[in-house]
């Protein structure tokens, strides 16, 4: 991916560079770029010849999507409209494909689904002309995948689809979620229990499972797991069957910062201490984690990274070429007061 940031050690100039050389606006450059459609005589002059002095190389993907009908992509999240504004993780997913298709005369639509909201739907939508292309993020199950395959505009997910053969980017859940726990055992933790994700979600399943193999490995096993819905309320009432079925649990790994954030109000209505009585490690590294007392020891899940990468796999679609799939991205192990 081309930053577009000026600076010392860039490999090439940018759209910026042109824009800034030629003293217009990054949509005009693209405009000259692709065609000068809109564009006076004076204006194509003076960029072009900012583009011959710099030797900019247009963007090939760049040029092949603002040709299209449209030009326009949709950032498809099949979830409520509580759940995508309360959640962290969605506006930065959201940030990070505006910054990738940043200075193209692209739109990027955000589109979500309604409660029961079918899957079919969805698919209708995207092969309606109103988009060019579609990332699709927090789908639960291979059903939405499927739909949206048959249709002819490329999707990519972020998070696996389940479907053989079509293009993701995701984060390497096991390994993140058995970082997170080893920290915990580490710690001298003995009694862990976990919120998991929703298990209709792969990425809930995954956590699990990280979660559970490095209790293994220390020769542990989880002393209760509660199923969540990565929701501040849903890490709430988890929290509470967790204390119900296992008081003395010391530890807990829950699988979204979020979640955790409702199980610290959980932990300090039964007047346990966060770390002294139950350590808590949470997973995504959000604003969340921030927000919290004491602040959340987490690990990270770069949302921005996450659909930047899609995004230049749909660029890649869109220009005829097949993007590598699947992207795996690791995680990091963020220490703070939680544990």
């Amino acid at each position: 991916m081309t930053h577009e940031h000026p600076g010392v050690g860039r490999a090439s100039p940018t759209l910026d560079d042109v824009a800034r050389a030629s003293g217009v606006s990054r949509a005009t450059v693209s405009r000259v770029v692709n065609g000068g459609h809109l564009v006076s005589s004076a204006t194509m002059a003076a960029v072009h010849e900012a583009i011959t002095r710099l030797g900019y190389r247009p963007n090939r993907a760049a040029r092949a999507l603002v040709s299209r009908r449209t030009g326009a992509v949709a950032v498809v999240v099949p979830e409520t409209n509580d759940r995508v504004f309360s959640d962290p993780f969605f506006g930065m997913a959201y940030q990070g494909a505006l910054e990738a298709f940043r200075g193209m005369d692209v739109q990027v639509l955000l589109a979500m689904a309604q409660p029961g909201e079918e899957a079919a739907s969805m698919a209708r939508y995207l092969g309606s002309g109103h988009v060019d292309g579609a990332i699709v993020l927090s789908h639960h199950g291979p059903e939405v995948a499927r739909q949206l395959a048959t249709g002819s505009h490329p999707v990519v997910f972020i998070g696996d689809p389940e479907v053989p053969g079509l293009p993701y980017v995701d984060l390497d859940q096991p390994e993140a979620s058995a970082m997170a726990t080893r920290h915990l055992i580490e710690r001298g933790a003995t009694r862990i229990a976990s919120i998991t994700g929703p298990m209709d979600m792969h990425a809930g399943m995954e956590r699990l499972s990280g979660f559970e193999a490095a209790l293994a490995e220390a020769g542990l096993a989880p002393v209760a797991v509660a199923e969540g819905d990565f929701t501040l309320r849903g890490g709430e009432e988890a929290a509470a069957q967790l204390l119900e079925r296992a008081p003395d649990l010391d530890a807990l790994f829950i699988a979204s910062d979020l979640m955790a954030l409702g199980a610290l109000r959980t932990l300090r209505r039964a007047a346990r201490r966060v770390p002294e009585d139950v350590a808590v490690v949470g997973f995504d590294d959000s604003s969340a984690a921030l927000q919290a007392s004491p602040q959340l020891t987490t690990v990270t899940n770069p949302a921005c990274e996450l659909a930047r990468t899609a995004s230049e796999m749909l660029l890649r679609m869109l220009s005829g070429t097949k993007p590598e799939s699947p992207a795996i991205l690791h995680s990091q192990l963020v220490v703070r007061q939680s544990a």
